[in-house]
């Protein structure tokens, strides 16, 4: 945000209620920034003095219109479906990334809004094959080879925005400007939405394998960096920066690849757990997630379990993809700053979270034992396809 200009400025985000929208929300207005967070749900913290929250629907456009009176800028961050079950709710997917990006589209048009920065994903361009240090010149991966519908909306939405740059202004006083961060796995302390997940399936001993390649290497992005890239992005975006970020989309990670286990290594062990040793081929594991997800299409309407893996969840941890931060560090002066997780380890013990002293009941044998049939099962007909595959 510009000084000297800063007390002027509005913005909104979308999905402000949510982990990311929040912190960023907090941050840009200790830059001395009027914010507003726009979410259906109300943030899990207390909104700190100056922030304004308004609930609301990107689905409805007469709400993000109303929403956008006298903004700036938005960030339009809000998206659904990007793990577990929610992978799986195909018409709620369509309407919020394709039909409520649109609405930001237009709302930011017949308002007059000058500046979108869209959050993205690293799944518009990857969707299973094996990237080392990709560029942003990379083409989309093509529609239909996207086998999850998050990554697909997601891909259109980014489509639509970039393509909005330049688009005329309803008030005639200039053009709107776009642009699309593609962020890595974003982690930090406090985040809701996979490393609860994560540590849950740890506590209930439900994380007793690894799979794939161990030298497979992938990129994750700390929320703070994740925040720095997005105010740089929207800096970039005006007369000063020479507009130089409009129509342009940025990967956006840490900079330093891992293998995915072994990035949440630190996680397991500071809870004070044992990191499995058992390594299982990521064929296998994929032939699970398509039956746990085959599964949840035949009985999701009467019971809305969650999948322990999806297939694209398998793809995304066990297959090489990480991205060159160049362009960000060249044309948004993005430098990534180094985290542990430490802090994220320390977030969870303080609430309440490691082993705990406790009997082994009949319903744990039950579920033990019958987690175990059901991997021998898979095991028995992954197989044969497996053998055929290779010969």
């Amino acid at each position: 945000m510009e000084p000297g200009n800063t007390a002027k400025e509005r913005v909104l985000i979308t999905g402000g209620g949510g982990y990311f929208g929040f912190r960023l929300g907090c941050a840009i207005h200790q830059k001395g920034v009027d914010v507003i967070l726009f979410d259906v749900t109300k943030p899990l913290q207390a909104v700190p003095e100056g922030i304004k929250f308004m609930q609301g629907d990107i689905c409805c456009l007469s709400e993000v219109e109303e929403a956008l009176r006298d903004v700036i800028c938005v960030f339009h961050i809000a998206s659904y479906g990007m793990s577990g079950r929610e992978q799986l709710n195909r018409k709620l997917i369509e309407d919020v990334n394709v039909k409520g990006t649109e609405n930001v589209i237009q709302a930011c048009k017949s308002t007059g809004v000058s500046s979108l920065v869209y959050t993205s994903t690293y799944n518009v361009i990857f969707g299973g094959q094996i990237i080392e240090n990709g560029d942003e010149s990379l083409p989309y991966l093509p529609l239909h080879l996207h086998p999850d519908h998050y990554s697909r909306t997601k891909s259109l939405a980014e489509m639509k925005v970039l393509e909005a740059n330049g688009a005329e202004l309803g008030n005639g006083k200039g053009v709107l400007r776009t642009c699309a961060l593609r962020p890595a796995g974003i982690y930090g302390p406090g985040e809701q939405r996979h490393l609860p997940r994560i540590v849950s399936y740890i506590e209930k001993g439900l994380f007793k394998f690894v799979y794939g390649d161990p030298l497979s290497l992938v990129d994750f992005v700390h929320v703070d960096n994740l925040v720095q890239a997005h105010i740089l992005a929207s800096e970039a975006l005006k007369a000063p920066r020479q507009h130089i970020a409009a129509g342009q989309a940025y990967f956006i990670s840490d900079g330093r690849p891992v293998n995915n286990f072994e990035f949440f290594r630190p996680l397991v062990e500071g809870l004070g757990y044992k990191f499995p040793t058992c390594r299982l081929p990521l064929s296998l594991v994929y032939f699970f997630a398509f039956l746990t997800e085959l599964v949840h299409f035949l009985v999701g309407h009467i019971y809305n379990f969650q999948p322990l893996l999806t297939r694209t969840e398998v793809y995304k941890t066990g297959v090489t993809h990480y991205f060159s931060m160049e362009k960000a560090r060249k044309e948004l002066g993005y430098e990534p700053q180094q985290y542990s997780l430490n802090e994220v380890v320390e977030w969870f013990r303080s609430q309440g979270c490691g082993p705990k002293p406790r009997n082994y009941t009949i319903m744990q044998l039950v579920r033990d034992g019958g987690l175990l049939l059901l991997l021998i099962a898979v095991m028995v007909s992954w197989f044969p396809s497996a053998l055929i595959f290779s010969l």
